[in-house]
């Protein structure tokens, strides 16, 4: 089994606004050190090489990362701990502040890849219910 994510961030202003010049900018650079991070194994993009034009939530405003891992290590490594982190703390420059759980995990075969509308669903799952074995957070983690 492998660890599925996905998060999602709400804009400011739109993707090709001056605002978001700098995140735009740095998105290659930010794929790059994840695909090259230890556990990395897949993420979801479109022809251009990212996510930025999916919509599986029908909101343009929205901006969808999803991917699978080896194991919630190797994520939690790559999100607090790589190059992801510069962007992760400047994220109240580009990003609206979530009332709302933005980041859902769950266990998924070897091989086998979410949709967008899958993880969406997942995350939709989470703000219901809460942790559970079918979709959790890092805070509540279900091991296998």
């Amino acid at each position: 089994m492998q660890l599925a994510q996905i998060n999602i961030a709400k804009l400011l202003e739109p993707i090709d606004s001056p605002l978001l010049a700098d995140f735009v900018a740095d998105l290659e650079r930010i794929n790059t050190i994840a695909e090259q991070s230890k556990g990395f194994v897949w993420r979801l993009k479109d022809d251009t090489g990212n996510a930025t034009d999916l919509d599986p939530f029908n909101d343009k405003s929205l901006i969808v990362n999803v991917s699978v891992w080896e194991s919630i290590e190797d994520l939690k490594a790559f999100v607090y701990y790589s190059g992801h982190v510069d962007v992760y703390l400047k994220r109240a420059k580009w990003f609206e502040r979530m009332q709302e759980a933005h980041m859902a995990l769950w266990w998924i075969p070897d091989g086998q890849f979410p949709t967008g509308e899958e993880a969406r669903d997942r995350l939709f799952h989470l703000r219901a219910n809460g942790d559970t074995a079918y979709v959790f957070s890092f805070k509540n983690a279900f091991s296998l």
